[in-house]
């Protein structure tokens, strides 16, 4: 015996289809939104943590020139060294190498605040999330903070000298401060490490 389908049966599968369709798309598009959001918040992240290390290593260097004028001139050099000389920081000029960077990734940088221990810097992207379903996304801009410690790697061998004696991540350095070598003077990096904080 042969049954025959009422005819309507396709019709009715049809709006089913559509539906099911439209929630896939939808999906998709929710998660391309995800996306967009994720990509220009690792994008700000990115720009805050270039522009913490740039302040950071701007305060590294001040620390640096400090310390050579002092051995220079037989001062207290060992607070330098310690990462405690420098009571005049010029905060503007570190958190000026804080916005060019934040800047060069399409950034801007603000709240920035630096002693002679760290640097933390705020940005905020130039650009948005973008239009997507969700509402509000096309005026979102990404948001992130870093903080970029300045450390010093050296400790004092002997202070009762008149040379300058000091051991840097187990390097000795012996400098004498009437006959400076500039060309044997330990690098800045060897003096003190920048690096973010967790």
């Amino acid at each position: 015996m042969i049954r025959r389908h009422p005819l309507g049966d396709a019709g009715q599968a049809f709006p089913i289809y559509i539906t099911v369709v439209a929630g896939l798309l939808f999906l998709a598009f929710a998660y391309f939104a995800v996306g967009q959001a994720a990509a220009t918040r690792n994008g700000a992240q990115t720009a805050a943590d270039a522009a913490a290390l740039a302040a950071a290593q701007d305060v590294r260097d001040q620390m640096y020139d400090g310390f050579l004028e002092a051995v220079e001139a037989e001062d207290a050099w060992e607070d330098w060294l310690g990462g405690n000389g420098l009571t005049d920081l010029d905060e503007a000029a570190a958190c000026a190498e804080a916005a060019d960077f934040a800047a060069r990734n399409n950034s801007s940088a603000n709240p920035c605040e630096c002693s002679e221990d760290e640097c933390s810097v705020g940005v905020r992207t130039e650009y948005t999330i973008g239009k997507s379903i969700v509402p509000g996304t096309e005026s979102t801009h990404g948001e992130a903070d870093a903080t970029a410690v300045v450390e010093p790697r050296c400790r004092v061998e002997n202070g009762d000298t008149d040379s300058i004696e000091f051991s840097c991540d187990g390097e000795d350095w012996i400098m004498d401060p009437d006959d400076l070598d500039t060309d044997t003077l330990p690098e800045v990096a060897e003096l003190f490490s920048v690096y973010l904080s967790e």
